[in-house]
């Protein structure tokens, strides 16, 4: 018995990193999947992994028609609708304000809040018709940028802000028929891409080979997460058995990071 048999899910950004992982696990819970990802080979990469539990979209979480095609796609496939992961993000590669080249920022702006913050509102708006028939859940990718500074540069950091609005927002507007919650990753180890405007969409941001060890040092686990350490906190959410008292809430899973230190005496 899996925490959410019977269920189906449409995890946006589902072709790699944490989103990946959240499709695989959700799948072990006996769920099955619906997908909607940019890159149409990870689409193909998932049908090939997971056969028919999983259905693959290839779209832009920043297009209502894409987000509407995806949740059509995947009640078709599986009958119905329990779960919307909006997941789908970019970064902005820790570039401050006074360092954002002029010509580039308001493209950049718009990049980056079209897919970590329309892209949820979006997807949300196409998921709604099909989760009121279920009373079925939300779960959107915020981040610990989400309620401090530091976590990102201030595109980033402002973006998961708004996702944090916009869950507590939903919550209130969506229940009892609804819950709405939001996981916040801390540093992981996954293919986080930056922006096309600034050239950084073929670059992940862990790619050095010192992020592991400095993920390291930044936490009192002294863990460098994985994708699969996120995954948990997501099907946690998605139960109705475990979590159907919880809406309005953000799971920090950052191995302790955001924590202060004690002072040595």
């Amino acid at each position: 018995m899996g925490w959410l048999d019977g269920q189906v899910a449409l995890v946006t950004g589902g072709g790699s990193g944490i989103g990946r992982a959240i499709v695989a696990r959700f799948i072990a819970e006996g769920a099955r999947v619906g997908v909607l990802d940019r890159v149409a080979a990870r689409a193909e990469e998932l049908r090939g992994e997971f056969g028919g539990a999983v259905v693959a979209v290839t779209g832009d979480v920043s297009q209502l028609p894409d987000n509407k095609r995806a949740v059509a796609e995947t009640a078709r496939a599986f009958g119905r609708l329990d779960v919307l992961v909006g997941n789908a993000g970019v970064f902005d590669g820790f570039v401050s304000l006074a360092d954002f080249p002029e010509e580039t920022l308001s493209a950049a702006c718009d990049e980056l809040f079209g897919v970590n913050v329309k892209g949820c509102i979006l997807g949300a708006k196409a998921a709604l018709p099909e989760l009121m028939k279920t009373g079925g859940s939300m779960v959107f990718t915020a981040s610990v940028a989400g309620s401090n500074s530091g976590g990102g540069g201030p595109l980033y950091t402002a973006s998961k802000h708004a996702v944090v609005g916009l869950i507590r927002q939903l919550a209130a507007e969506l229940g009892p028929h609804i819950r709405v919650n939001g996981v916040a990753p801390g540093g992981t180890m996954t293919d986080l891409r930056g922006l096309s405007v600034l050239r950084q969409e073929g670059h992940s941001h862990f790619a050095d080979p010192n992020s592991e060890e400095r993920l390291r040092g930044g936490n009192p686990l002294q863990l460098a997460l994985a994708p699969g350490d996120l995954a948990g906190a997501y099907v946690f959410l998605s139960s109705r058995e475990n979590a159907r008292g919880i809406t309005g809430t953000i799971l920090t899973v950052d191995a302790g990071a955001t924590l202060r230190v004690p002072r040595r005496s």
